[in-house]
């Protein structure tokens, strides 16, 4: 099948440089490195290590799972994921199944945008085939036309299915990984409070817009990633449209978190809004308190990170100890460590660990808006774009 089948309806206006997401492997010493820079953001060191049975499956399991673990033994101790996720996400989640499964000794993980992942795949499956063997992304969109494609995904059922909630299956034979929210980060020293929503974030704009034109940040809605989540909130929340108004013509298209984020420490930016806290929190630690990351009352936005198996993955039967391990808890403690937010109960919350429970307990249920893994057509999303580029400021 041709990459060009899923690849994304629309293309960015030219204004701005789209700039390539750096590659990365994640090899065991790459992931050393990650961890190190993890720890130096903070929190873990006064806290008890995560707790892992190695070469144990949790007793729940089907009798028969040893001969999946029998199997990975077999497979040559590698893994092979493509993603979206960072680097200092990974690093825990690599390091803890690791420890459960020795024998895993190489694990390679590059960083792509979010609807790459399944472009880069469909395109390997048309020629040689593919390498990977775990696909992650948070692209709603490209989730659901990859997954409804035959021979893409494979058909597996998690022995922890049964212990998670509804939203854990996202579509059949994809997970979520981790529930990730998007926020308002901005530049402490720039704005004179904490904004609380969309509209105390337009309220404080639309008061001096000489002081904030081009001094906001959001998603270009042109990407996956952008339109998703910005579609998502205008969805769930259409009386939104009114404050989005006054600020989107203040407001500079970008199309990377980590850019934004970047640009906000330096002060290029005053603030962001739909920004995921996954690669926010290990910034927020490195910051001295610059940075800051606030959650709309108004409607959060929660972004479900799948996770899936490739059809023909080489490593099959690691694949599927990788995938139920990060919906284990002690694999859900890991990502939570790793700036990734758990949903699983049991999980606790604490400074260097976020969770789904945290959440709700600060912003509440009703206020949360999750996104759904289904297609929007093509014409829906053309509309919805035309609409938002059309309010940008140029």
């Amino acid at each position: 099948m041709p990459a060009s089948s899923i690849r994304w309806p629309l293309r960015p206006r030219g204004r701005l440089t789209r700039p390539r997401r750096t590659r990365l492997a994640l090899s065991l010493g790459a992931a050393a490195t990650a961890m190190g820079l993890l720890g130096a953001c903070g929190g873990g060191g006064s806290h008890p290590a995560n707790v892992v049975a190695t070469g144990q499956a949790p007793s729940y399991y089907p009798a028969d799972y040893s001969q999946v673990i029998e199997a990975s033994k077999r497979e040559g101790g590698t893994l092979a994921i493509y993603s979206n996720t960072d680097q200092e996400n990974w690093a825990p989640i690599f390091r803890d199944f690791r420890r459960k499964y020795p024998w895993i000794t190489k694990i390679s993980a590059n960083n792509l945008d979010s609807d790459e992942v399944f472009q880069r795949v469909l395109s390997e499956q048309a020629t040689n085939g593919s390498p990977a063997d775990v696909l992650v992304s948070n692209a709603a969109q490209g989730w659901a036309e990859f997954a409804a494609k035959k021979g893409t995904v494979m058909e597996y059922r998690s022995p922890e299915a049964d212990k998670l909630p509804d939203f854990a299956t996202l579509l059949p034979n994809v997970y979520t990984m981790s529930v990730d929210p998007l926020g308002i980060a901005y530049n402490s020293s720039m704005l004179p409070k904490e904004p609380t929503g969309i509209q105390d974030l337009a309220d404080m704009v639309a008061g001096d817009q000489g002081k904030y034109r081009n001094k906001i940040t959001t998603r270009d809605v042109d990407g996956a990633f952008g339109f998703t989540v910005s579609h998502a909130f205008t969805t769930a929340r259409p009386g939104s449209w009114a404050s989005l108004q006054r600020i989107l013509p203040l407001a500079r298209p970008e199309t990377s978190s980590g850019t934004q984020l970047e640009k906000i420490i330096s002060g290029e930016y005053y603030a962001g809004f739909f920004i995921s806290a996954a690669p926010a929190y290990p910034m927020i630690a490195n910051s001295g308190g610059l940075l800051k990351l606030a959650f709309p009352k108004d409607g959060t936005v929660v972004l479900p990170r799948g996770i899936g198996i490739n059809a023909k993955a080489p490593h099959p039967a690691t694949a599927k100890l990788f995938t139920d391990f990060v919906l284990s808890e002690e694999g859900q403690r890991a990502l939570a460590e790793g700036g990734l937010t758990s949903y699983r109960e049991g999980v606790e919350s604490r400074e260097d660990r976020r969770t789904y429970q945290e959440l709700v307990r600060q912003v509440g249920a009703g206020n949360l808006v999750f996104v759904k893994y289904t297609h929007v057509a093509d014409d829906q999303v053309k509309a919805f774009v035309s609409r938002w580029n059309g309010l940008l400021g140029q």
